[in-house]
C-alpha cells in the first residue's frame, strides 16, 4: 500500500487501546507502520538497485523485530533529547514511557506493513531470505480510498466531538477515539471479506472463458481503485496472455470486447542471457505473467536491448506508459551493460 495508509494503520491500531498502555504509542506505531519501506533509499544506486532491494529483507517476518527495535531506539533518542528541553524550560515530568510496551506495540505495526502490502497485487517475500517465493492476495488497489477514508475518520471524529464536549464542560476518561479505531478496524477486515468474496467470483468467470477458442491454463484478477466489481483479468493460455476487464457483480468476462492478446516470444540466447543478469533474475522472479521481447540495436550501439514486462501491471496501461517495465542491454557478446526501468541513453 501507500505510504499515508501505513502510518494512519499504525496510528488507528494505537488508538485501539494501545495508547492506554503507555505514552509515545501513537507515534511509535505510525512510524514502526511504515518503516518497512525504508529499503526505498536503495534507489539512490539506480532503478535497478531499488526494485531488487524493495520488498525484501525489510518486508519479512524475519526484520520485524529488527525493525522494531530499530524504531523505539529513534523515538527513545528523540524522547531523550525532548525530556532534557523540558527539564531545562523546567516543564512538568512527561507521562511514564514503558518501552516493553512500546516495543511490543511496535512489533504489531510492523507486522500490520505486510499484511497490508499482502493485500494488493504486487504482493511480498515474506519469508525471504528463506524463501524467495512471492505471496500476494490481489483484492486491494495500492490506493484504496475506502480504507483511508474509514482511517481518517477515526482519528479526526473523536477529536471533534472532543471539541464539542469541552465546550459543554463533559469529562474525558483516558484516551478518546478507542470506539472510532476498533470500528474502522472492523470496517477494513469486513471490506476485505467483502473483496475477497467478489476476488474469487471473478476468477471463477475468468476461468471458465476461452480466449479465442483457447482454454486458460492460469488465471489471475487484479482490483481496480474504488469499484470492488470491476477486476483485470489476465489468462494464460497455450500461446500467450490475454487481458480483459471482469465484472464480478454480472459476472461476465470482456463485456467491451476490448480483450488485448500478448503471445509469447520465443527463447534465444539473447534473452536467455538477459534472464541470467542481476535485474533479470529478480524480475523473473517476481513476475507471474512475463514477456521477454528482444531488439537487436543497429551501429555504432550495437549489441542487444532486452524489455521485460509482466501482464498483470498491462490492464491499467491506458496511458501508453511503461508500468514496470525493465530493460538490459547487452553487448555484442550477450554481456549486460545497462540494467534499468528507464531505456538506457545510448539506444
Amino acid at each position: 500500500m501507500e505510504p499515508v495508509t501505513h502510518f494512519l494503520t499504525g496510528a488507528v491500531l494505537s488508538r485501539a487501546g494501545c495508547n492506554r498502555k503507555t505514552a509515545l504509542a501513537t507515534v511509535t506505531m505510525a512510524l514502526a507502520a511504515e518503516a518497512a519501506d525504508l529499503d526505498v533509499v536503495a534507489y539512490v544506486r539506480g532503478s535497478a538497485t531499488g526494485f531488487i532491494a524493495h520488498r525484501g529483507i525489510t518486508h519479512t517476518f524475519l526484520a520485524v523485530p529488527f525493525v522494531a527495535a530499530f524504531v523505539v531506539g529513534v523515538v527513545w533518542l528523540c524522547d531523550v533529547l525532548w525530556q532534557r528541553y523540558r527539564r531545562r524550560r523546567g516543564l512538568a515530568a512527561p507521562a511514564v514511557r514503558h518501552w516493553a510496551w512500546l516495543y511490543l506495540f511496535a512489533c504489531l505495526a510492523a507486522l500490520s506493513h505486510l499484511l497490508l502490502d499482502f493485500t494488493n497485487n504486487y504482493g511480498l517475500r515474506p519469508f525471504y531470505p528463506f524463501v524467495r517465493t512471492w505471496y500476494a492476495w490481489d483484492i486491494v488497489f495500492i490506493v484504496e480510498p475506502l480504507i483511508l477514508a474509514a482511517f481518517i475518520l477515526a482519528l479526526t471524529l473523536p477529536w471533534l466531538f472532543a471539541l464539542i464536549n469541552s465546550e459543554i464542560g463533559a469529562r474525558q476518561r483516558g484516551p478518546r477515539g478507542r470506539g472510532a479505531a476498533i470500528t474502522a478496524l472492523i470496517f477494513v477486515v469486513a471490506l476485505w471479506a467483502f473483496r475477497d468474496f467478489e476476488h474469487r467470483r471473478a476468477l471463477a468467470v475468468l476461468d471458465a472463458y476461452e480466449f479465442h477458442g483457447q482454454p486458460s491454463h492460469r488465471v489471475a484478477a487484479f482490483p481496480t481503485m474504488i469499484n470492488p466489481f470491476r477486476w483485470g483479468g489476465v489468462a494464460e493460455t497455450d500461446t500467450g496472455y490475454f487481458t480483459a476487464r471482469v465484472d464480478s457483480f454480472t459476472p461476465e468476462v470482456d463485456p467491451g470486447e476490448h480483450s488485448v492478446a500478448y503471445f509469447k516470444p520465443e527463447a534465444n540466447d539473447v534473452t536467455r542471457a538477459a534472464s541470467q543478469s542481476r535485474l533479470g533474475r529478480a524480475y523473473l522472479e517476481w513476475a507471474r505473467f512475463p514477456i521477454l521481447e528482444a531488439e537487436h540495436l543497429p551501429q555504432p550501439v550495437g549489441g542487444d536491448l532486452v524489455r521485460l514486462r509482466d501482464v498483470r501491471f498491462l490492464y491499467l496501461n491506458d496511458t501508453g506508459r511503461d508500468v514496470l517495465t525493465a530493460y538490459i542491454q547487452l553487448d555484442s557478446a550477450h554481456r549486460p551493460v545497462y540494467e534499468g526501468f528507464r531505456p538506457p541513453p545510448s539506444r
